[in-house]
């Protein structure tokens, strides 16, 4: 086969699984309540087509039950398509489902033989590969003992010792990597670099991106049974992780009404003034409430009340606060926050300078940040009031978690402008 050659052809596949409601599972049950057997028919690929080259190594991507796992097993020929072609040239070996072709009572070696055969190699070809199995799977000490005994990390290591092993033209992978230690993992994909080079057209199903980006030449995005967009790795991924962002976004539940979290630090809405002066600085919610915060709400761009965010959007923190004991100078702040309690990023108006008037009506005070420089990850807002001195009349710790998505792939917890000059 030449190195531009079409290895694999899928032209508009198509299919669909039954599913059940609530079949019987023994033969009264569906005699006695053959109505009960109702099912509808999911289509689970639309007609989806793709080509791959020799010596390509593609990935395929997209969210859980967008058909890449059936996809898979149809180059594989564990199922078939109810409609359209797929064209397969080469000899095939494939890391579906772990430990598939094993039998638990038989060895690690006895099930080398067994699952090698269903590749097509002949016992003398197994023979030859026998000591190269064993020595890369690291199984030395256990390849005499029933599979059974095998943890899955174990199961992994013969499972893809015995598909590299096989002289395969093309290998089929469906998230088997994901298991293992870290330094296996490392030992395995540089052996599929290694494999690349040679020649061998290497499909991944995964939903670790980085892998698709590092590894693949190309990725195809299949949602919901048609394919989105095909290319290259690090343009489909973008586009990938953009349209997953915006559908959390758009699909993030209202904030209560009240927007207050129901914690038992919360008081009640007419909360009486402290004025012991004892201060409980360990509790989530402390201070001597002579101003009060009612409610913060996170605001986008849209002025709605959301909890999630873009990388560089417009957000405002939006604090109510009511009035039971007027004091000289109202001070408020807002903090972000990791889950664990580091602090990020701390403000209030003091430090800006700016002065709240004394007043005895409730009111409102918003900071705004033109564009959040937060990277993906949740956080916590905490949110306070005090006095000129730093008396805290109404200090919120852990207000509410929120979260920020971002196709950028930065480290640590900011985005920085940033540009490369070489």
């Amino acid at each position: 086969m030449t190195k531009n050659e079409t290895v694999i052809e899928v032209k508009n596949i198509t299919k669909k699984f039954k599913i059940y409601m609530d079949k019987g599972s023994q033969l009264k049950e569906r005699l006695l309540f053959h109505k009960r057997n109702r099912y509808e028919e999911r289509e689970v690929l639309k007609g989806i087509s793709f080509q791959v080259k020799k010596g390509e190594a593609v990935g395929l991507i997209g969210h859980n039950g967008c058909g890449k796992s059936t996809t898979l097993k149809l180059l594989t020929k564990i199922m078939y398509p109810d409609s359209g072609e797929i064209i397969m040239k080469g000899r095939i070996s494939s890391l579906i489902e772990l430990g598939a072709g094993f039998h638990p009572d038989m060895s690690g070696r006895e099930n080398i033989y067994t699952n090698a055969s269903i590749f097509g190699l002949t016992k003398k070809e197994i023979d030859a590969r026998l000591d190269e199995i064993i020595a890369f799977s690291e199984l030395e000490e256990f390849i005499d003992n029933p599979v059974r005994t095998y943890s899955s990390g174990l199961y992994m290591r013969l499972a893809f010792s015995v598909a590299i092993n096989v002289d395969a033209d093309i290998l089929l992978i469906d998230e088997i990597l994901a298991v293992g230690d870290t330094n296996f993992q490392t030992k395995c994909f540089n052996r599929l670099r290694e494999l690349k080079a040679k020649g061998m057209t290497i499909i991944i199903v995964t939903h670790d991106l980085a892998t698709i980006e590092k590894f693949c030449d190309r990725s195809v995005w299949i949602n919901d049974g048609l394919i989105v967009c095909e290319g290259r790795s690090d343009e489909v991924v973008d586009a990938y992780l953009n349209f997953m962002n915006q559908k959390k976004v758009e699909s993030e539940p209202a904030p209560p009404a009240n927007n207050t979290p129901a914690t038992e630090e919360t008081p009640p809405e007419n909360s009486e003034v402290n004025d012991s002066g004892e201060i409980d600085y360990s509790a989530n919610r402390f201070g001597l409430k002579y101003v009060e915060i009612r409610k913060a709400e996170m605001l986008n761009s849209e002025n709605k009340d959301v909890r999630i965010f873009r990388t560089g959007d417009r957000l405002s923190v939006k604090i109510h606060y009511h009035v039971n004991k007027t004091i000289d100078e109202y001070v408020f702040g807002f903090g972000f926050y990791t889950l664990e309690g580091e602090c990020l990023y701390g403000n209030n108006t003091q430090i800006d300078r700016i002065k709240i008037n004394p007043q005895n009506t409730d009111g409102t005070v918003s900071v705004i940040i033109e564009k959040l420089p937060l990277i993906a990850g949740k956080y916590v807002l905490n949110v306070a009031v005090v006095d000129a001195d730093g008396t805290p009349m109404d200090f919120y710790r852990n207000y509410c978690e929120f979260e920020v998505v971002s196709e950028k792939r930065n480290m640590g917890y900011f985005n920085i402008e940033h540009e490369w000059r070489i």
